[in-house]
């Protein structure tokens, strides 16, 4: 239930300020006080003006929302907070960052949760850069070098994932009859994703170590556990399935990233931070959400296609494996990709760190969730993880127990499992091994003997497993060039795509609105509730100006607003946006602005916002150049975004709140607001944009200037105006696109229209799109104007 709040105790007597209690208001409540001329609780006679101020939110028969630009130099607009005080905000408490607590609340509704799950992998997929999927192009996969090992084979693997980057590995095989899918019976696959360990493929541990593994109980064999990555390999060929072992990007043979670039990135790279020819980190790259993290995940999607055109591989038994970053990426291929059908997670999931490298983290990765919910979004399909005396030691009691509830609400609760190991430091030793082998043997039907434990093997050297040889030579090293090139490669790929889905409003719906959802990270059905207090009412002679907070009970944000109510109000409501938040209602003199008072005088009640970093969010009063960033110094976008909505969605979601305040607000008797209009002007307009773009149909009209405005043109992350993705669903245009087939007034545009004008050709929709002369100097007034027309 929406609620106003108004006082019960105020004095009315002729013009001037007057303060108000805080005391609840219900619309049903307001609707009573209409009907009574005198009151207890007021005390005194209402004059016919107070009547109607009472019932001005309550009899609108259409609801007008614009936002504006102060064209001239404006007065600060009266307080609604006494001096020194911000906004009781949420927004304004410390960033979260990958070291908070990341819980996961079971459903308890099927329908609600399928939708949940379903926005959540678009989140993953959106986040990485896979919204579209990237154009599956010709893998030209190599395999070659066929080490016999006895009763398996060892081959040595590359592929293109895209053209020219490189994913290496190899391939496992079982060799002959082991008893277990022998042909013409097809076989199991197994993904092995690793981790943070140095060459893990190709690496080759210490005596000294082995032996002091052995005798913690970790690893089992002096000759075995030189390599525990050729151990899984090994037991799981034995075992009758094929393995696929690939690099992540710096490791073993993916040398076309340098360990600097992909795990120890810490600096901006001013050659890379460029409009064109960008590289990875920069905001170019941010802005199209491309990352280290996008790249090792479109390679897992790739390694489980190549897998697929193995003939002797049964489809439905593929299974994901990984510890620590390789824990990452087994959740999130499990979590986006059907074709798998049991996922293990060693060491990763958790309610706590979430995965603290720049190859495991990415923009709007983990906005209002995290790695337990990315484990569930596989129920409920069987999946086992394991812990260790690291992020993961709680899990038992803070995590799992959700899953299981997740599993059994599912009908599965048998499906999922923990193998607790927290005396052991951070591991995927022989112990947690045995755990995922024992649960691969009890769902594919193996057919071994449980708990299924390894045998010795003698590991083959980094020069046996190399791909690179002088046959088959390696790509360039640590390539710049090749850095640049990929990032366009992807850049375009992604805008053919799009461009082509712009071409029908059926393919903006389905492929832009759902991206630009999770860009912003809310939709108006989950805008919130709101709530309005009056904190102080002043009599202006034709107008009553009215100071107070609306607060979006949902999320605990609150905005300063400030009200002009003509007193013959004809049911009109303008929210009037600009860059200088509520005071954009004034000129400098501390007069109403002319436009403002043009509508004030038509009839229409006028709302300024200070949405955040404007107004009286700001301390010192001056705006906000730079957004904040996590305490972490390294300059990386996804260490805050990827936890923090940016600044730019956050003040989309400022309007969505007084749009759907307005729309959902409970009006007693009277009507409920038929009709919601949106114009944005100079630096909101691109933010009314994106808010046209989530609401659709529930603002009717919209009224965007634009400015030229293009997020591909920002050069720095951390800029008031940066959105990651802003620029990859064909920026601002694809916003404006977005409104179709809603009646449009676009104005600083030039000739950069033909996305939105084709969006509003089809079905006769072409006469809604009104397009203005790029005049900044008259785009209020001629905004204006064109609502005025539009009548009630």
């Amino acid at each position: 239930m929406i609620h106003l709040r108004n006082p019960r105790q105020e004095s009315h007597k002729g013009t001037g300020a007057q303060t108000a209690n805080s005391a609840r208001w219900t619309w049903g409540e307001l609707d009573l006080l209409q009907k009574n001329v005198r009151t207890t609780v007021l005390k005194t006679r209402l004059p016919s003006v107070s009547l109607r101020l009472c019932g001005v939110l309550v009899r609108t028969a259409c609801v007008l929302v614009v936002a504006a630009l102060a064209q001239a130099a404006s007065a600060d607009a009266p307080r609604v907070l006494p001096a020194g005080t911000l906004p009781a905000d949420s927004r304004l408490e410390p960033l979260k960052d990958l070291n908070g607590y990341f819980p996961f609340t079971p459903p308890t509704d099927k329908d609600a949760w399928a939708k949940r799950a379903d926005y959540v992998r678009r989140q993953i997929l959106v986040s990485q850069g896979l919204w579209p999927m990237p154009t599956k192009t010709p893998l030209n996969a190599v395999i070659h070098g066929s080490i016999d090992c006895g009763d398996y084979t060892v081959e040595k693997v590359y592929f293109e994932s895209v053209p020219g980057l490189f994913v290496t590995g190899n391939l496992y095989r079982p060799k002959g009859s082991t008893g277990i899918g022998a042909p013409p019976l097809k076989y199991p696959a197994v993904m092995f994703a690793h981790g943070h360990w140095k060459d893990a493929r190709l690496s080759e541990e210490s005596e000294a170590n082995v032996r002091k593994e052995i005798a913690t109980g970790q690893e089992r064999f002096e000759k075995g556990g030189r390599s525990r990555f050729q151990s899984m390999c090994v037991q799981l060929a034995r075992m009758g399935c094929i393995v696929w072992q690939w690099d992540m990007l710096s490791d073993s043979d993916a040398i076309q990233f340098s360990a600097q670039t992909v795990h120890r990135f810490a600096k901006q790279r001013p050659e890379f931070n460029t409009l064109e020819n960008w590289g990875l980190y920069s905001a170019q790259a941010e802005a199209r959400l491309q990352s280290i993290m996008g790249l090792q995940t479109l390679n897992a999607v790739r390694s489980l296609d190549f897998l697929m055109t193995l003939p002797e591989i049964d489809p439905k038994r593929i299974a994901i494996t990984g510890a620590s970053g390789g824990g990452t990426q087994t959740m999130l291929l499990a979590a986006i990709d059907p074709r798998i059908t049991l996922s293990f997670p060693a060491v990763m999931v958790s309610t706590a760190m979430q995965g603290g490298c720049t190859c495991e983290s990415s923009s709007l990765l983990r906005v209002n969730t995290g790695n337990i919910e990315f484990a569930g979004l596989f129920a409920p399909k069987p999946q086992g993880m394991t812990t260790a005396n690291d992020w993961t030691k709680e899990m038992s009691t803070k995590g799992f127990p959700e899953l299981q509830q997740l599993y059994k609400f599912l009908g599965a609760p048998n499906n999922v499992m923990l193998h607790r190991g927290e005396h052991f430091p951070h591991n995927y030793n022989a112990v947690s091994r045995s755990a995922f082998y024992t649960l691969l043997n009890k769902h594919f039907k193996l057919g071994f003997p449980e708990p299924v434990i390894e045998k010795d093997f003698e590991p083959l050297t980094r020069a046996q497993l190399t791909v690179w040889d002088d046959k088959h030579p390696a790509p360039k090293a640590d390539d710049a060039d090749f850095e640049r090139k990929l990032l366009k490669w992807l850049a375009d790929d992604a805008d053919k795509q799009l461009r082509s889905a712009a071409a029908s409003l059926e393919g903006l719906k389905k492929e832009i609105a759902p991206a630009v959802e999770v860009l912003i990270g809310r939709s108006i059905a989950t805008a919130g509730k709101g709530e309005w207090e009056l904190k102080l009412k002043t009599d202006r002679g034709d107008y009553i100006e009215m100071n107070g907070l609306l607060r979006n009970k949902t999320y605990k944000e609150e905005l300063p607003v400030v009200w002009l109510f003509p007193k013959d109000w004809d049911g009109h409501a303008v929210v009037w946006l600009g860059d200088g938040g509520k005071s954009s209602l004034y000129t400098a003199d501390g007069k109403v602005q002319p436009d403002v008072l043009r509508l004030v005088k038509s009839g229409a009640t006028v709302l300024g916002i200070d949405l955040l970093m404007q107004g009286e969010f700001l301390a010192e009063g001056q705006p906000l150049k730079e957004t904040r960033k996590v305490a972490n110094p390294r300059e990386f976008a996804g260490y805050t975004f990827g936890y923090n909505h940016a600044l730019f969605a956050q003040r989309t979601h400022d309007v969505l709140t007084a749009v759907s305040f307005l729309r959902t607000a409970e009006y007693g008797s009277h009507p409920k607001v038929t009709r919601v209009d949106v114009v944005g002007l100079g630096g909101t307009g691109p933010i009314v944009a994106a808010a046209r773009a989530i609401a659709g149909g529930q603002i009717d009209r919209a009224a965007v200037d634009t400015g030229g405005f293009r997020f591909g043109k920002l050069l720095d992350y951390r800029d008031p105006q940066f959105l990651p993705g802003g620029a990859k669903y064909l920026d601002v245009p694809g916003l404006l696109a977005l409104s179709a087939p809603h009646p449009l007034w676009l104005a600083g545009e030039g000739n950069g229209v033909d996305l939105v004008t084709a969006a509003y050709a089809p079905d006769g929709n072409a006469s809604r799109l009104t397009l203005a002369p790029v005049d900044k100097a008259r785009a209020a007034a001629s905004a204006t104007d064109w609502l005025l027309k539009q009548g009630i």
